[in-house]
């Protein structure tokens, strides 16, 4: 697989706005920025007032593109967002884009 195509995959994982939700929840509750951590699909699902079926899938495709990880915790995987997977993302989006689209 080229660059291009990986890029490709990132930007297809992005472009659900389920998946972009996910994102934006997981984000919220990163450590350091609420009370929270990582979120088992029970609560993502809760959160965003869809089914854990489809929340489970919107992270499976999230996993595959590198932005999301797994860490079971018992009997339940709890998930945040990949810190390497998001510096791709911002790589992918600099080399896509250009250097003046991403300033942080």
């Amino acid at each position: 697989m080229d660059k291009t195509e990986k890029q490709a995959d990132i930007f297809k994982a992005l472009s659900d706005p389920t998946r972009l939700r996910l994102i934006k929840l997981l984000n919220e509750c990163e450590p350091g920025i609420c009370s929270g951590g990582p979120l088992c699909v029970n609560a993502l699902a809760s959160r965003l007032g869809v089914t854990q079926s489809a929340v489970s899938q919107h992270l499976r495709t999230l996993r595959q593109a590198g932005l999301v990880r797994g860490e079971r915790h018992g009997s339940f995987m709890h998930y945040a967002l990949d810190p390497g997977g998001l510096e791709k993302c911002k790589t992918a989006l600099r080399e896509t884009l250009g250097e003046k689209i991403i300033t942080v």
